[in-house]
């Protein structure tokens, strides 16, 4: 398994990939887990916030802690080339 990060990498690996496809799976208690794909949009000292494409010509912004990686609340695979990056 590999070692916890500290804040900081995880906010610098975010930040190195913005504009890149990523997939999220977010913990939600009680064995509810929810999967969705989207764009790192932008980063800010606390908060990133990921662009969903919800089809039809609607989308979504939502925002995430980088604590929540920490946590591993959420989890944030990167797809780059077809090839899984995970950040953790």
């Amino acid at each position: 398994m590999a070692t916890k990060k500290t804040l900081t990498e995880i906010m610098q690996t975010v930040q190195d990939h913005l504009g890149e496809k990523v997939i999220l799976r977010t913990n939600k208690g009680r064995k509810k887990v929810k999967i969705k794909e989207g764009i790192l949009l932008e980063t800010y000292p606390a908060v990133f916030i990921v662009r969903i494409d919800l089809g039809l010509e609607s989308e979504r912004k939502i925002s995430y802690s980088y604590s929540d990686i920490l946590t591993e609340t959420v989890e944030v695979t990167l797809t780059e080339n077809d090839q899984r990056i995970y950040i953790s």
